[in-house]
């Protein structure tokens, strides 16, 4: 099964690629059409046209209303279009029809945190953890929902647990080290930033938060390198309204770029 991840953040999205065909093979009509139509929606939502892809999900809920995915997969594009309540109602029933069916909770839970609706969201995160104890994904996520609470400890706890997890999953270790600033732990939280950013160069939120760290630390050319690299992937971290919002920092590292950004 694969998951494909944007975030609220990056406005956090799951798609259940597999999770179609599988549920569709077992309907007894042909399902080469409605496998092209998944394709296209597929395609669509990785162009970034949420619009067109939730049209494509659409006609399949219409062709198979009994399928959890497909129902999950138009709620997922939904979030990407901030249809934040409609995307709650296709998840609901994703999880009617099909009830140990992990995605749409995790997928639920994401737009529960759209909507600030932190205990929520939890609740959903824990259910994908009671069925897939070690899913990295819902670790990371809950980390995000405990956050929203500043809740700061047990948001750490849960990207660390995730990062040990599946050691490549460099978000989980980013929101850590975002944390570890957080709560104090400034050079531990440089020190990972610096690593991450050695190891993922193209990881435009951290180069945004090493900048914003270094330049407080009187790092300034560093500090100014990191900045530069963030901008040209992502100019979006030049909106402190996006960050707090969207985003989501910790309020220490949003003062650190505020100060970064006012050169002070």
């Amino acid at each position: 099964m694969k998951r494909w991840l944007i975030s609220l953040f990056l406005i956090f999205s799951i798609w259940i690629s597999n999770g179609w065909i599988k549920s569709a093979q077992a309907l007894p009509e042909p399902i080469a059409q409605g496998e092209k139509i998944a394709k296209k929606a597929f395609r669509a939502a990785d162009r970034g046209d949420f619009a067109s892809a939730e049209t494509y999900w659409t006609s399949l809920i219409e062709k198979f209303p009994e399928n959890p995915a497909v129902w999950s997969n138009r709620g997922s594009v939904r979030i990407g279009q901030y249809k934040l309540t409609e995307a709650i109602a296709d998840f609901d029933r994703s999880i009617e029809i099909a009830p140990k069916y992990p995605d749409a909770y995790l997928n639920r839970g994401i737009a529960y945190e759209g909507k600030k609706l932190w205990d929520q969201a939890i609740l959903d995160y824990n259910r994908v953890l009671s069925i897939s104890p070690q899913d990295p994904v819902a670790l990371n996520n809950r980390g995000n929902a405990k956050a929203g609470q500043e809740n700061w400890l047990d948001a750490l706890e849960d990207y660390q647990q995730a990062a040990i997890i599946a050691p490549n999953f460099a978000m989980a270790r980013g929101n850590a080290s975002l944390v570890q600033y957080q709560i104090g732990d400034h050079s531990e939280a440089i020190r990972n930033m610096r690593n991450l950013v050695r190891k993922y160069p193209m990881y435009s939120d951290m180069r945004a938060a090493l900048a914003a760290a270094l330049w407080v630390e009187g790092q300034q050319g560093e500090a100014e390198s990191n900045w530069v690299a963030a901008v040209g992937l992502d100019n979006r971290y030049q909106d402190l309204d996006w960050i707090i919002n969207i985003r989501r920092w910790p309020p220490s590292m949003v003062q650190a770029l505020e100060r970064f950004l006012n050169l002070n």
